[in-house]
C-alpha cells in the first residue's frame, strides 16, 4: 500500500522541480543597439570637439547643437566628412539619443552587476553588464565572443567610466570592437595611450588623454569630446560600399555635326526659324537650323558637372607591409626568438601605432616605423595600425611570434669574473 504513495511523492516533487525549473529566467542576451545615422561618425560631440596634436580619425566628425570643431586643421588628419550643427549632425545626434536609452534598458542578469568591481584583468563573455555607479579599468579587460561573430557586449554605467594609464580592452575569439557599447552616465576619461575598444555613448563629456586609441567611436550627447594625439577608428564597422558604374552618356549631336536623314526638315519649315539668323542661306541651310539650335543643349554640360566632379575625388594610393627583421640570431630552439623589429614600409603612411598583446607600445609618425620587441616567454601577437596621409583607408597588421624562456635568463657574454 505504501508503493503508490512514494510513486504519488515523487511524481509531485518532479513536477514541482519542472516548474520551478520553467520559472527560472535564461541569462540575459544584449541585444544588438543600432546607432542609425551616427554610425558613420567617430567623434560627435554636443557642444563642441577639440583636439591637440596629430590626431587621426578614419570616420566623420561633427558636433551639435554646438558649432565648434577646433583644431582640427594641421597635422590633424579627418578621413571623412565634417558637419558643424547641419542636418546631419543633428539626426545623428537624434539617432544617437535613441541608441542611448536602448542600451541603458537593456537588462542585466544579478550575476553580471560588477559595481565596485575594477573592469581590469577580468574576462567576460557576450552580455549586458551594469554599474551603478562609476567604472574603472586599470590594466586589460578581456572580451571573448566565443566564436560568435555577432556577439554583443553592452556595459551600463550609471556615472563615469575612468581608465588607468596603458590599459586596454582586447577582443578575442571573433570579437569585434563595432558590437561593443558603453553607456555612460556622465562622462568617460580614457587614459594616457589606454588601448581602447567599442563605442563610448556618454550624456557628458569624452575625454581622449596622450596617445590613447579608440577601436570604435567617441559619442557625447550633450558635452565635448576632447581629443590629445589619438586615433581614432571605425573602418571596420564601415558597411562594405558598392561604387556604381561609371556610365557614359549617350552622344549628342556636336553643334557642327551634319544632321543625320531623319533630322529632314518637316513640312513647313520656313515657320520654324523665322529668325534664326539674317546671315542664313537659303532654303537647305535653313533646313538644318534645328540641328543648328543645338549648342544650347550642348551649354548644359555645365548642368552635368557631377560626373566631370569625380576627378576631384581624394586619392588612396597608400600601401604598407609589416615585416620583421631579427634583432638578435634566433636561439637553439626552433620557431622562437629573444627579439626583433616590426617595421612598417609602405607609401603615403602617415602614423603607425604598435600595439604588444592589446596595449600601445609605441606610436611613430615619421620613417622608420620601427618597433622593436622583445618580451616573456610564450605567444605574443604585434599589431600596427597604420594610417595615411591620403584618402586611403586605415589598416591593420598583426604578427605573430614566440618569445623563448632563455630570451629573458640568457647569459650575459664576457670574460668569467670567478676568481677563485
Amino acid at each position: 500500500m505504501s508503493h503508490p504513495i512514494h510513486v504519488t511523492r515523487a511524481g509531485l516533487a518532479l513536477a514541482v522541480g519542472f516548474a520551478l525549473f520553467a520559472t527560472v529566467p535564461a541569462p540575459a542576451q544584449a541585444a544588438s543597439v543600432n546607432l542609425g545615422t551616427a554610425a558613420p561618425f567617430v567623434a560627435l560631440g554636443g557642444s563642441t570637439v577639440t583636439n591637440t596634436g596629430p590626431s587621426v580619425l578614419n570616420g566623420d566628425l561633427g558636433v551639435a547643437p554646438g558649432t565648434a570643431l577646433v583644431g582640427f586643421g594641421l597635422p590633424a588628419t579627418v578621413n571623412g566628412s565634417i558637419h558643424a550643427n547641419d542636418g546631419v549632425a543633428r539626426q545623428a545626434q537624434a539617432d544617437l539619443t535613441i541608441a542611448y536609452d536602448q542600451a541603458a534598458a537593456e537588462p542585466v542578469a544579478p550575476a553580471n552587476d560588477l559595481t565596485g568591481q575594477n573592469l581590469g584583468n577580468r574576462t567576460l563573455t557576450a552580455g549586458a553588464y551594469r554599474y551603478s555607479s562609476s567604472a574603472q579599468l586599470t590594466g586589460a579587460l578581456t572580451l571573448d565572443a566565443q566564436g560568435d561573430p555577432n556577439a554583443q557586449f553592452v556595459f551600463e554605467i550609471g556615472t563615469t567610466l575612468t581608465t588607468a594609464s596603458a590599459s586596454s580592452v582586447v577582443l578575442v575569439n571573433g570579437a569585434s570592437p563595432c558590437n561593443v557599447f558603453w553607456q555612460i552616465g556622465s562622462s568617460a576619461t580614457i587614459g594616457t595611450t589606454t588601448a581602447f575598444q567599442g563605442n563610448l555613448m556618454a550624456l557628458s563629456s569624452i575625454t581622449l588623454n596622450n596617445g590613447a586609441s579608440v577601436q570604435g567611436r567617441a559619442l557625447a550627447r550633450n558635452g565635448a569630446v576632447t581629443l590629445d594625439n589619438n586615433v581614432l577608428d571605425a573602418s571596420a564597422c564601415a558597411p562594405a560600399t558598392v561604387v556604381p558604374p561609371v556610365t557614359t552618356p549617350p552622344p549628342t549631336t556636336p553643334p557642327d555635326a551634319t544632321p543625320p536623314p531623319a533630322t529632314t526638315p518637316p513640312a513647313t519649315p520656313p515657320a520654324a526659324t523665322p529668325d534664326a539668323s539674317p546671315s542664313s542661306t537659303p532654303t537647305a541651310t535653313t533646313a538644318g537650323r534645328p540641328a543648328a539650335a543645338a549648342p544650347q543643349p550642348s551649354a548644359s554640360p555645365s548642368a552635368q558637372s557631377p560626373p566631370a566632379s569625380r576627378s576631384t575625388v581624394p586619392t588612396r594610393r597608400g600601401t604598407a607591409i609589416l615585416l620583421r627583421s631579427p634583432r638578435a640570431p634566433r636561439l637553439p630552439r626552433a620557431g622562437c626568438t629573444d627579439g626583433f623589429s616590426a617595421t612598417v614600409r609602405g607609401r603615403e603612411i602617415k602614423r603607425v601605432v604598435f600595439r604588444l598583446d592589446g596595449r600601445q607600445v609605441a606610436s611613430r609618425t615619421g620613417s622608420p616605423f620601427r618597433v622593436t620587441v622583445k618580451a616573456g616567454a610564450g605567444r605574443h601577437i604585434v599589431t600596427a595600425l597604420v594610417t595615411f596621409k591620403d584618402a586611403t583607408r586605415a589598416r591593420t597588421m598583426k604578427l605573430g611570434y614566440r618569445a623563448c624562456a632563455a630570451a629573458v635568463l640568457r647569459p650575459r657574454r664576457g670574460p668569467s669574473r670567478f676568481t677563485g
